[in-house]
C-alpha cells in the first residue's frame, strides 16, 4: 500500500510542477509577444522583470527549481514504469496500448529540455552577465536606449539554424503538452462534466502557445 501511495504521489508531484511550468509558458509567451506588437512595451515589460527583486530573487529560483524538478521527476517515473512493467507487448498495437504521444513523453521531454539549455544561453546567461558580473543594472544600450528588444532580435535575425532549433523544439513542445497538459488534469482527479472543456482548452493551448512562439521567431527573422 505505501508503494501505491508513493507512486501515486510521485505523479501528484509532476502533474503540479507541469500545471505550475504551463503558467509560467503562458506568461513567458505574453511577454515575448508584445515584441511583434510593441517594441517599446517588450522593453518596459523586461526591464521591470529584470530587475525586480521579487522576480530575480524569489519566483526566477523556483522557476529554476520547477524545470529541474518536472524533468528529474519524469525520469524517475519513466525509470519506474520500466521497472514495474513484469510483461511486455507482446505484439505492437499502436494507440490500443496507448498514444504515441503518451509513449513519448519522455523524448519529447528531453527535447524541450536541450532547447532551454539553448535558451538559458541565449538569455538568461546574458542576462546575469550583464547585470552581475559586469554590473549594469540600467538596461540601456550606448545609445541610452532599453536593449532587451534590440538584443532579442539580433538572435532571430539571419540565424535560420537557431530558428530552425526553435522552431524544432516548440513542435517537440506542443507534443509534449498535447498528452501532459490534459493528463495533469486527469492526475489531480478532476473528473466532471467539465472534463470535455478542460480536455478541449488544453489541446487547443498545447497547440496555439507553441505556434505562437514559432511565429515570434519567424517574424523577427523576416522582418530584421
Amino acid at each position: 500500500m505505501g508503494g501505491i501511495k508513493t507512486s501515486i504521489a510521485r505523479k501528484v508531484a509532476m502533474a503540479l510542477s507541469g500545471l505550475f511550468l504551463v503558467l509560467f509558458l503562458l506568461q513567458h509567451f505574453t511577454i515575448n509577444f508584445t515584441s511583434v506588437v510593441s517594441p517599446d512595451t517588450f522593453n518596459e515589460i523586461s526591464h521591470f522583470m529584470g530587475t525586480n527583486f521579487l522576480v530575480q530573487a524569489i519566483l526566477q529560483p523556483i522557476l529554476i527549481f520547477g524545470v529541474i524538478f518536472h524533468f528529474v521527476m519524469g525520469f524517475i517515473l519513466e525509470a519506474k514504469n520500466r521497472s514495474a512493467r513484469s510483461v511486455k507487448y507482446g505484439v505492437f498495437k499502436g494507440n490500443a496500448n496507448s498514444s504515441w504521444l503518451s509513449r513519448n513523453m519522455l523524448i519529447s521531454g528531453a527535447v524541450v529540455l536541450a532547447f532551454l539549455g539553448l535558451h538559458f544561453y541565449d538569455f538568461w546567461v546574458h542576462e546575469m552577465q550583464v547585470k552581475y558580473l559586469e554590473g549594469d543594472l540600467s538596461g540601456l544600450n550606448q545609445a541610452g536606449e532599453f536593449r532587451y528588444y534590440e538584443e532579442t532580435v539580433a538572435k532571430f535575425a539571419g540565424q535560420p539554424i537557431r530558428v530552425g532549433l526553435y522552431v524544432l523544439a516548440f513542435v517537440f513542445l506542443m507534443m509534449h503538452l498535447l498528452h501532459g497538459f490534459a493528463s495533469s488534469f486527469q492526475t489531480m482527479g478532476v473528473n466532471n462534466k467539465y472534463s470535455p472543456a478542460i480536455k478541449k482548452f488544453t489541446k487547443a493551448f498545447a497547440i496555439v502557445i507553441p505556434l505562437g512562439f514559432v511565429f515570434i521567431a519567424i517574424f523577427h527573422f523576416i522582418n530584421n
